[in-house]
């Protein structure tokens, strides 16, 4: 007659082959959290956001209108202060537009909301793709679409 029992270098392993999947399985279904990725990443969120970003593309209704958006930057901090600035020429002069404020999740990280002190420049972002080097934003309630580099 067999016995059903086991020795404890079984249960040890079978132990460790269920905290192994578990673990896998929660990594795999819980770190995919924007559209366009990434599916993982080390780093948290406000890590990957803090950076000066610029424009690399920008489409609005299908249309390619990152023309309009070459001359801005946006640096957001790790702990949640943010600056956008803007340079304009026109002819032999440039005027620059600057405005602090801050930034921060919304809807479960999702979202990402700047506040500024010039309130023309407020808007929220569902936030697409998020990594150190890449941040693609799509604008809450409208059709523009940001994808963002470090400069």
């Amino acid at each position: 007659m067999r016995s059903n029992t086991q020795t404890p270098s079984m249960k040890n392993q079978s132990i460790v082959g269920i905290l192994l999947i578990s673990t896998l399985g929660a990594l795999s279904t819980g770190c995919g959290k924007y559209e366009d990725g990434p599916d993982f990443s080390l780093r948290s969120r406000a890590s990957r956001v803090a950076n000066t970003w610029k424009v690399e593309s920008a489409r609005q209704g299908g249309n390619d209108v990152t023309s309009a958006f070459t001359q801005y930057e946006l640096n957001l901090t790790k702990d949640g202060d943010a600056t956008l600035t803007a340079n304009y020429a026109l002819g032999d002069v440039t005027f620059e537009f600057a405005t602090n404020g801050t930034w921060d999740f919304e809807n479960k990280d999702e979202d990402l909301k700047l506040d500024f002190e010039n309130n023309d420049a407020d808007e929220t972002y569902n936030i697409l793709r998020l990594k150190e080097d890449e941040m693609w934003l799509r604008e809450k309630g409208g059709d523009l679409e940001l994808h963002l580099e470090p400069k």
